[in-house]
């Protein structure tokens, strides 16, 4: 009975985690379907200087130093009629960042650009808080998003901005490149993946008329979209998401363009990495339950539906990848060894629809970009790895999503040109180091036992949570030794203060101005 059910549950969580890569398999398809449809995103007829609407640009902030001058600099540059383009600059920082940013706008006004900062006393809803603070006073019937650590260039408005033309587009998002893509392995793998979002993912929803996300930088949207969805909401720590979908529920079309690219930094240490997918996966389960049974019920087609499924639940495969390398082990001392024949039958096809969609997804996310579909495979089995590694931190985002809404928005730090300015604080990985001891039990289980298929999954299982184990323990000791010296980091961690004012910003000496002041 104990092995019926041993079986029953391990081959459950094999079919559920071929069904997610599967559906990456299906949105490769779906790229090369509709490719024409993708292309013809780029062919937006460019406007007249006296036919460009009004812009804001919003640029929140916290507690970022080390890139904000950088972002500053990089929206000034940008190529719109300095009468029709305004720059917000959202600051909840309670840090220098503060002075430096202050007096970085005061500099870009004498120079006549329509620049204001605005400082919230606390951080009630944190992003989605401090963005929907700043609508209300926005100028511009657009309205652009960038985080700290973004470069927008300077054709990055007149590129897109003849998409609203249409009165149905509600927003339009561009691709993400990568400043820091060739640091390291991590950062590498990191590039990878969120290639694989934008070049495949928001490809492939975009061409099929299906219903994708504003990646929350990057973007642009209609103010009035954004109003009549029911404006920035922070019940949840996927603010974009779940505007998103509201958006598009109410009728607003999305259009994505992956030609037009902003670059940006990927988190180069572990912790910093951690933190930014667990807020990722915390707020994607939050949306899911929020918005789940009114998709499944709207006026959408059945392939809309479905796709919303998958792209509202891919964190659910975590749970179940811890759930497999634990029941790994067991497997290989219980089950005799097939012959080659019911492997071939068996196992090829699970490792086809995991492994392989995997390869063709990621393939197609290099070769989209004139890369080499090599690089993909190359860095495949690390982010097989990496993906195992991180899978007990986000199952615990999973089920803490599911327990409860919103939370803090740890927000992941910025390096800039100050490495190590801005840390991460964590626990120490011991859920990881235990799996990396059952994981290494199954490599020696597989090759004694003659499970031959399930040997270089128990290797990639073994690397991804040594790797991460070892990372994270090696990065939060060095912190917590950093901690008593005399210069300590400071922390992603600072809780907002104690302020009970939504919205209220201080009024400043210069010409720094308040919401009282730009509302009248």
């Amino acid at each position: 009975m104990l092995s019926m059910l041993l079986c029953v549950l391990y081959f459950g969580v094999l079919l559920g985690l071929s069904a997610y890569g599967l559906h990456r398999l299906h949105l490769v398809i779906l790229c090369r379907m509709h490719r024409a449809k993708i292309a013809r995103a780029q062919d937006v007829p460019a406007l007249s200087d006296g036919d460009l609407p009004r812009v804001t640009v919003q640029l929140p902030l916290f507690n970022e130093s080390t890139v904000a001058a950088r972002l500053l600099d990089a929206v000034a540059r940008m190529d719109y009629p300095a009468d029709r383009l305004e720059i917000q600059v959202l600051d909840d920082s309670t840090d220098e960042t503060q002075g430096l940013v202050r007096a970085h706008v005061e500099r870009l006004r004498a120079r006549g650009i329509d620049a204001v900062y605005l400082h919230r006393t606390d951080r009630v809803g944190y992003k989605a808080g401090a963005l929907d603070a700043g609508l209300k006073v926005a100028k511009g019937e657009l309205v652009a998003i960038f985080d700290a650590d973004f470069i927008p260039q300077p054709g990055f408005v007149r590129s897109i901005v003849g998409h609203f033309q249409d009165p149905t587009i509600g927003m339009v998002q561009t691709r993400w490149g990568h400043l820091n893509r060739d640091v390291s392995i991590l950062t590498q793998v990191q590039a990878l993946m969120l290639d694989g979002h934008h070049l495949v993912e928001n490809r492939a929803r975009f061409g099929a008329g299906l219903l994708f996300n504003f990646s929350g930088t990057g973007g642009m949207w209609r103010k009035d979209a954004i109003l009549e969805a029911g404006g920035w909401q922070h019940d949840t720590l996927t603010e974009d998401l779940d505007l998103s979908y509201r958006a598009q529920l109410a009728g607003y079309r999305f259009v994505y363009r992956e030609d037009v690219v902003s670059p940006a930094e990927l988190p180069e240490d572990i912790s910093a990495l951690r933190a930014q997918q667990y807020r990722w996966g915390k707020g994607t389960v939050q949306t899911a339950r929020k918005l789940m049974a009114t998709v499944l019920g709207a006026e959408l087609s059945r392939a809309q539906r479905l796709e919303a499924f998958f792209h509202l639940t891919p964190h659910f495969a975590y749970p179940l990848l811890v759930l497999l390398s634990v029941l790994l082990l067991p497997a290989l001392v219980l089950f005799p060894a097939a012959d080659t024949l019911t492997m071939v039958a068996i196992d090829l096809p699970l490792c086809t629809a995991t492994t392989g969609s995997l390869a063709a997804f990621y393939m197609l996310a290099e070769t989209a970009q004139g890369r080499s579909r090599w690089g993909a495979i190359a860095r495949l089995p690390m982010l097989i790895a990496l993906g195992t590694g991180l899978a007990p931190h986000l199952s615990k985002a999973v089920f803490e999503g599911l327990r409860s809404m919103s939370g803090e928005f740890v927000r992941t730090p910025k390096q800039g040109d100050n490495k190590g300015r801005y840390r991460v604080r964590t626990d120490l990985p011991l859920t990881e180091a235990v799996l990396a001891v059952l994981s290494c039990g199954a490599v020696l289980a597989s090759v004694q036992t003659g499970h031959y298929f399930a040997t270089p999954f128990a290797v990639l299982f073994a690397v991804g949570y040594v790797y991460v184990a070892a990372m994270v323990a090696r990065e939060q000791i060095a912190r917590r030794r950093e901690a008593t010296s005399s210069a300590p980091a400071v922390w992603s961690d600072a809780r907002p203060s104690d302020a009970s004012v939504v919205g209220a910003w201080p009024r400043p000496a210069t010409k720094e101005r308040s919401l009282g002041d730009l509302a009248a």
